[in-house]
């Protein structure tokens, strides 16, 4: 009897064979399409893409923005078309550029959320390399991203994964792709493109002085933006957040000595918060081309005694006055000079002054301090700051954060890196101005001693105005990208010296579409999805147990009899043996 079922069967499979194999075929296919497995966002985070924009005609930063890859960490043998994950506290230059010789797809640098965590030498040596992360473009995106739990998680998995492609055997490496989770890294922005008409806004306010029409002019000087690799992650505490601090404040004490009759100077003072400083200061550039070349009537046409820049005051033990030539004795230059020095030796005997000279250097691709815009017009200016040397890599780090407590008694921990100390801020703003009342009110020639202090008591330097300024202007990115000319930052600025001086203005500089000396590009800021995803062996080898599986099958159906014969004498009861 089962011998017959045996023939009827196979006859049965082979004449309905075309059918059959339908149903075998389709069925697995049918239970992968429809098994309720759908990718889910693993994290969903914001990431900050590096700098990119055109100076002058070159190239800068990353030409990229779109991201949709596989991501691996630096230790993994093959990073072609993948997404290379890093941490600051293992980010090395090294590192960076081994991924980009083998073709990466995109970088992620990860940041921490308290830079305090980081020593001193991992802090120092990325601000070094941030310059050279932007002295030529990338074509790949390079983004930065805060540290969090999950991202975290993520990298360590993706760590796990991309270091077992190191191992001895070919056969655990294949063992674990196929078991391992991995991650696609994917952005939901489009693909960068160049900002057109973008407004650079410049402001400008006078304090007129008395006692002719010809006066000489003090012009005070900040810029007020701020620059790093990434936009979105610079903030300019020292650079030049304190630069902005010190003027607005010398603006509200001079303020009040020309308010009254008695004490207004026979001197005009000029101040100027320029925007687009970090690019070449654009904004300065085109203030003094409106000033010197396209108006009949302009303060620094007539009589500039000398242009004082302020950056990065926030810090240091000394302060250097940088000029591009040295000044004549009996200049107005030369008497600033001699009474900063006069000032320091009475008052602020620890601090450290001293004179800088270096030449403007027109083969620079960029200028090195602000006085020297003024300098190639031939106006006496000269800068004053904390930093020796205008290469120190402070000025233009995401980095330079405000990290020490604004409570008067100095409480606080400071971060590794920049930072803004408000005693030595307040030190600086009150050297500086009383050094500049100094020559405006002529007192060494009038035989002043030089340990005088003109502003204590109600006309003392507030230090809890310099705290709220400081604290204000380190709450938002101010990189010259970010800051158009609505922005709550111009006019927040506008407010400040609008209550202090007289005929506040806005300035503006655009680019000139033929031959643009600046570009900047939009997508700095997306937000990036990490999906877990199983890698592409996974596929592969599933594709081969699939077709095993088939195979199988396949041969059962074509040789049922055969089967069936060996599984009967297999499993038929042996007789017993007497």
């Amino acid at each position: 009897m089962f011998e017959e079922a045996s023939e009827v069967f196979d006859n049965m499979f082979k004449s309905s064979f075309p059918l059959t194999l339908t149903f075998i075929v389709f069925l697995p296919a049918v239970l992968i399409l429809v098994s309720p497995l759908p990718a889910e966002a693993a994290h969903e985070f914001t990431v900050y893409r590096m700098q990119q924009y055109d100076l002058q005609g070159q190239n800068y930063g990353s030409r990229n923005a779109i991201l949709n890859t596989e991501a691996r960490t630096v230790e993994a043998e093959v990073l072609s078309r993948r997404c290379v994950m890093m941490r600051l506290a293992d980010f090395s230059y090294e590192k960076y550029q081994k991924a980009l010789r083998q073709s990466a797809g995109a970088v992620v640098i990860i940041l921490p959320k308290n830079m305090s965590t980081m020593p001193q030498d991992i802090v120092q040596q990325f601000m070094e390399l941030e310059p050279e992360l932007l002295a030529t473009e990338t074509i790949v995106p390079v983004y930065f991203a805060m540290e969090d739990d999950e991202l975290l998680s993520i990298y360590t998995q993706t760590q796990v994964s991309s270091s077992s492609q190191g191992s001895s055997s070919a056969a655990e490496v294949l063992l674990h792709s196929a078991t391992a989770n991995g991650f696609q890294m994917v952005t939901s922005g489009a693909q960068s493109k160049a900002v057109s008409d973008w407004a650079i806004t410049s402001l400008e306010g006078r304090l007129a002085g008395v006692g002719g029409e010809d006066l000489p002019t003090i012009v005070v000087v900040a810029h007020y933006d701020s620059f790093g690799v990434a936009p979105w992650l610079s903030y300019g505490a020292d650079s030049n957040g304190s630069g902005v601090a010190v003027l607005l404040e010398l603006a509200r004490l001079f303020s009040r000595l020309y308010s009254h009759k008695r004490t207004q100077a026979g001197y005009n003072l000029l101040f100027f918060l320029s925007g687009g400083g970090k690019f070449n200061y654009q904004g300065t550039k085109r203030w003094l081309e409106d000033n010197l070349d396209h108006t009949e009537s302009s303060l620094l046409q007539d009589n500039v005694a000398f242009v004082l820049c302020l950056d990065t005051l926030g810090n240091g033990d000394g302060l250097h006055l940088h000029v591009s030539k040295p000044p004549k004795e009996g200049s107005p230059q030369h008497a600033l000079l001699k009474e900063l020095q006069m000032v320091v030796s009475e008052q602020y005997p620890d601090v450290k002054f001293s004179m800088v000279h270096k030449k403007i250097n027109l083969a620079d691709d960029t200028l090195a301090w602000e006085h020297e815009r003024f300098g190639i017009r031939r106006l006496p200016a000269f800068t004053l700051s904390h930093l020796e040397s205008h290469r120190s890599a402070a000025r233009n780090s995401i980095m330079d954060m405000r990290s020490v407590s604004s409570s008067l008694d100095g409480a606080g921990e400071a971060t590794a890196g920049p930072h803004v100390d408000l005693k030595k801020l307040s030190r600086n703003t009150k050297l500086i101005a009383e050094a500049l009342a100094r020559v405006i009110y002529n007192l060494t020639e009038k035989g002043t001693n030089g340990d005088l202090e003109i502003f204590t008591q109600q006309m003392q330097v507030q230090e809890e105005q310099l705290a709220s300024l400081v604290d204000w202007l380190t709450t938002q990115p101010r990189a010259a990208q970010l800051v158009d000319k609505d922005s709550t930052v111009v006019s927040t600025l506008e407010y400040y010296l609008g209550r202090y001086l007289k005929d506040v203005k806005r300035h503006f500089v655009k680019a000139d579409k033929r031959d643009p000396e600046f570009v900047f590009y939009d997508q700095l800021k997306q937000t990036m999805n990490a999906y877990r995803v199983k890698p592409a062996i996974f596929d592969l080898l599933l594709a081969l147990c699939i077709a095993a599986y088939l195979g199988v099958v396949y041969l059962a159906v074509q040789h049922f009899g055969v089967l069936y014969s060996v599984l009967r004498r297999v499993m038929a009861p042996r007789a017993k043996q007497h």
